[in-house]
């Protein structure tokens, strides 16, 4: 039932017990059910700014308020999966990065974004994470003199890791970090 005297609609909303009501602990503040039309005349006379200063008012109503540092774009292309860059954030004891610096992706110095599968392909050719176009390409000369069949005598055994670096030349060499 609401909480006003004398009415006895049901109590769906939320308010407020007593006008500028704190909460004790950690819990939420006070508060009772009213009805629609009590909740209304309830909310018609909130002020928000009451008791502030004028530089508070001010503060509290810029566009921006709150909202100091900008945040990520998640998209396809390389936003929600990758983590955000530690540069971002403000860690001088060191809590956050130190817990997940070994499982990080390093990032290349180009700035050039590299997928899982470009990573996955740069550790089957054994490639630093700034590797050049032209680095990929004699890493991939190397690898495939070494592992061919007619370098081995015949030998297949090192077929399938010839397979490997193959697609693995494939992936990097249309990627965008490569271009």
């Amino acid at each position: 039932m609401c909480a006003e005297p004398g009415c006895s609609e049901p109590g769906e909303f939320r308010a407020p017990l007593v006008e500028g009501a704190r909460s004790t602990g950690d819990g939420p503040p006070p508060f009772r059910w009213l009805c629609l039309d009590h909740v209304r005349a309830f909310n018609s006379g909130y002020n928000f700014f009451k008791g502030m200063s004028t530089e508070e008012i001010n503060d509290a109503q810029r566009p921006f308020s709150g909202w100091e540092r900008e945040t990520r774009a998640f998209n396809a292309a390389g936003g929600a999966d990758r983590p955000p860059r530690w540069a971002d954030f403000a860690d001088p004891l060191d809590a956050i990065q130190a817990r997940f610096r070994d499982r990080m992706p390093q990032e290349r110095k180009d700035g050039k974004p590299l997928s899982g599968r470009d990573r996955e392909a740069m550790r089957v050719l054994e490639l630093d994470v700034d590797a050049d176009r032209g680095m990929l390409r004699r890493r991939y000369s190397d690898l495939v003199r070494r592992y061919h069949p007619d370098r081995n005598g015949g030998d297949r055994s090192f077929e399938q890791r010839l397979q490997d670096v193959i697609a693995a030349y494939q992936q990097l060499k249309s990627s965008p970090a490569f271009a």
